[in-house]
């Protein structure tokens, strides 16, 4: 112990002299995180150095090398107040460095301030409570874990799988934490630990996690990936009906012209494809349609409407029909609020009223 600490104050003090010779004021303040913070450190361990610099010269105090005594190895590496900056607006459970890091030097106490006034915004946001904006932030990163997985489910090559898989993994941790409104304090060697101690998570997350890790083959690992995305998703899903968007009650003003603009892109499309047979053009104009309703939803109160529920790929007749009554079903929307369809019996009589 003695030892590691008089290994670790020397390569601090060659930081802090390098810096005085070629940038003295580039060096802000050093800090230690990881393992010798936590205490989680072995002989082996390397020293993690939060070292903040102010400018551009500072890069020059980076530097990787090993240890051959102890074959361990170490990375100074520099950190920027703009880095620790995204790090305080928490859109990544990764940020013990700046809400952790030891200070063991600082060149000026107004830099300790600068600090101490970006954890504090971190930390307000941190115990703060769960809002939508915080579900958003962790959606994002469950949206990098699909995007992987994908990729995952269309990998033939094994070492192809492995690395897609592991970008999952990386993100479904990243996204449960950022669920919890935590961040990893312990690193990767103690994840399990902090995950099993968060409460919105998958039963049994870490176990579905060793299932991935202990697949010997490609099918089994994509299955039990598979499981494990679909199990954080229903967390997800769970979550997101707690924190809802607080949407606007209908009114004239929000809902005047979208029964017109659906009537006008996509009803005549509908029975055109009708004629011709044409699925896909039915099937986009469907999908089309869900999109509005979806948009409108998410604004406004209106009732709920599920336009692939009219699509039947062998029957496109049937299908023109659905749309049809489906947005007439919409017109309720415009009644709740006495709002007339804008019809006309031809372009003369909208000229005559739109020039007035």
């Amino acid at each position: 112990m003695k030892d590691l600490e008089i290994r670790n104050q020397k390569i601090i003090d060659a930081v802090i002299e390098k810096a005085n010779r070629i940038c003295p004021e580039s060096l802000a303040m050093i800090g230690i995180y990881g393992s010798y913070e936590t205490g989680d450190f072995y002989k082996k361990s390397d020293l993690d150095l939060l070292v903040l610099i102010n400018d551009e010269k500072g890069w020059q105090l980076g530097c990787t090398f090993i240890q051959d005594d102890l074959e361990v190895g170490h990375d100074i590496y520099c950190t920027t107040w703009e880095s620790l900056q995204k790090d305080a607006l928490y859109n990544s459970p990764n940020i013990s460095k700046l809400m952790d890091s030891k200070i063991v030097y600082y060149a000026d106490k107004k830099y300790l301030e600068k600090l101490e006034s970006l954890r504090k915004k971190a930390n307000d946001i941190l115990l703060a409570p769960f809002s939508r904006e915080d579900y958003i932030k962790a959606e994002n990163l469950m949206k990098e874990a699909e995007h992987f997985y994908v990729a995952a489910m269309f990998a033939e090559d094994m070492a192809d799988i492995w690395v897609q898989a592991g970008c999952t993994l990386y993100y479904v941790e990243n996204a449960i934490a950022m669920l919890n409104k935590k961040y990893f304090r312990y690193g990767v060697k103690r994840i399990y630990e902090e995950l099993e101690l968060m409460e919105k998570k998958p039963y049994k997350l870490c176990e579905m996690i060793e299932t991935v890790l202990s697949g010997n083959s490609a099918d089994q690992i994509k299955k039990c990936l598979t499981v494990l995305m679909q199990e954080a998703m229903h967390v997800f899903k769970k979550v997101e009906t707690t924190v809802s968007v607080q949407k606007k009650p209908v009114s004239v003003d929000s809902v005047r012209g979208t029964y017109e603009e659906m009537f006008s892109n996509w009803r005549n499309k509908m029975y055109y494809a009708s004629d011709k047979n044409n699925r896909h053009l039915a099937f986009m104009s469907m999908i089309s349609l869900h999109d509005m309703f979806s948009e409108l939803g998410d604004k406004m109160e209106i009732d709920s409407y599920h336009a692939l529920d009219g699509y039947d790929p062998q029957n496109l007749r049937k299908t023109a029909q659905a749309f049809d009554d489906l947005i007439q079903e919409y017109l309720k929307e415009y009644q709740k609020v006495n709002l007339q369809v804008a019809r006309y019996p031809d372009v003369d009589a909208f000229v005559t009223q739109y020039l007035k």
